[in-house]
């Protein structure tokens, strides 16, 4: 049986079309995908699948939540989104900051990644220290992603190729570079990177090279290098499981 999602009105479907459109503009005018795309996976990788809490519920309009170690520049995306938020007031934060996150993907060549609107917003911030640690390894991977999200080994896998977009801050992370040549792109080159090793001028983290270890990470990386469209076709899965992590109980 497939998830049941709550119903919206017509009012609210015409401002989420709206607003993606609107979205799309302002993505490709600021050059924020990866900004975006970041916002909202950090927003629903909170999510505790055994109390239930923390999620993709708009906590992250909070400036405890922006506050967070994790969360490092987070609240520029949030600034940045604020004025267009302010022109369709009938949607939550919550479906707008994973709306965001969808155009991004699509905006830099990505897959369409399939959104259902209807997430409420919720009031309380999750407790911090939720998100993965990009210094650590295999085990840590499996504890957040698995354990405590609820996703699956090649969610852990796929999910990263996302990185494909963007570059670290060392005012934010500590760590600094883009992860590939082109980081306003959405395509495979994050698994191709990894497996071609260390390069001058780009980015693996721990997390990223934990990747590489073990019989279930490094088959995956290997195929995802290999084929694109297999890449798209799990990633837009990944995503939207990631996008949907407390919300519409199956």
């Amino acid at each position: 049986m497939g998830k049941s999602y709550p119903t919206v009105s017509e009012e609210y479907q015409k401002a989420i079309e709206k607003a993606r459109r609107k979205l799309r503009a302002l993505i490709a005018e600021k050059n924020c995908a990866p900004l975006m795309l970041r916002l909202a996976w950090h927003s629903a990788g909170t999510f505790d699948v055994q109390s239930k809490t923390g999620g993709p519920f708009g906590t992250m309009r909070h400036k405890a939540e922006q506050g967070h170690a994790a969360n490092n520049g987070i609240d520029i995306a949030v600034r940045l989104l604020e004025p267009l938020k302010e022109q369709f007031p009938i949607l939550s934060y919550a479906d707008f900051y994973q709306l965001a996150g969808v155009v991004a993907v699509e905006v830099t060549g990505g897959p369409e990644v399939p959104f259902h609107p209807g997430r409420p917003d919720k009031e309380e911030p999750p407790q911090e220290g939720r998100l993965p640690d990009a210094t650590k390894g295999c085990d840590h991977l499996r504890q957040v992603f698995v354990k405590q999200m609820g996703l699956s080994d090649k969610d852990i896998v796929v999910l990263p190729g996302g990185h494909t977009l963007g570059r670290c801050h060392k005012e934010r992370s500590g760590f600094d570079g883009p992860w590939t040549s082109n980081p306003l792109i959405f395509d495979n080159s994050y698994f191709k990177e990894l497996l071609t090793g260390d390069k001058e001028g780009l980015l693996q983290l721990p997390s990223d090279k934990a990747l590489l270890e073990g019989p279930v990470f490094r088959p995956l990386v290997e195929k995802y290098a290999a084929d694109e469209d297999v890449f798209f076709a799990d990633y837009a899965e990944a995503h939207l499981k990631l996008s949907e992590l407390g919300f519409a109980e199956v």
